[in-house]
């Protein structure tokens, strides 16, 4: 009689069926015991919301492409954590809707990126990367500047993030949402939420 495995093997249906079968039963121990643990589920004592302005630049920066190049998660190795500071935890994305993790590095992390530089260096480096980092590939992305906000959907994006996906937010949050936002340009928002971005882990 033939050895098992040797029947296995060299009938590709049965090794397709059999090899989605161990993987679904690994991926299930896996993955189902995270829905249920609190470190992954539940915000980390630091994490805020954003502000309407940070939500507003969230929005810019998705709409940009941003996320293309620039991941949001730093791997607990120790290359990444020397570069881009502590690995990034589940506590801190739980009210991010769509995650920004991503896995293509044509720029650096930006997970920590919040207050390592000056809200003048952001504002140098969007208009004009190769002004403050030569050798630079990154676009540039003049028209941040004058492109101003008017604040009319502000509120809703807020109530939105709190009715759907149980972000904290408050009715005075809602409220002010537009008037906090108006006037102010898309450089200074975008600006806004990159100095927000690793709050959430301190």
């Amino acid at each position: 009689m033939k050895n098992r495995h040797e029947l296995v093997e060299k009938n590709t249906f049965w090794l397709i069926v059999l090899t989605v079968i161990a993987i679904s039963f690994g991926g299930l121990a896996e993955i189902v015991p995270l829905f249920f643990q609190a470190q992954t589920t539940e915000p980390t004592e630091s994490l805020r919301p954003y502000t309407a302005l940070e939500m507003e630049g969230r929005d810019i920066y998705i709409r940009d492409g941003c996320h293309v190049c620039h991941s949001q998660m730093i791997r607990p190795m120790r290359a990444e954590t020397e570069r881009y500071g502590h690995y990034s935890v589940a506590g801190e994305s739980v009210w991010e809707h769509p995650f920004l993790w991503g896995s293509k590095r044509t720029g650096p992390d930006l997970a920590r990126v919040g207050g390592r530089y000056s809200d003048e260096w952001h504002r140098v480096h969007l208009i004009n990367p190769r002004d403050v980092v030569p050798e630079s590939n990154m676009p540039a992305f003049p028209w941040l500047e004058t492109n101003i906000l008017d604040g009319s959907k502000s509120a809703d994006k807020l109530r939105l993030f709190r009715d759907n996906f149980g972000v904290p937010y408050t009715d005075a949050d809602i409220e002010g949402a537009e008037a906090a936002v108006k006037g102010k340009s898309e450089m200074d928002a975008l600006i806004a939420y990159l100095q927000s971005l690793g709050h959430g882990l301190k």
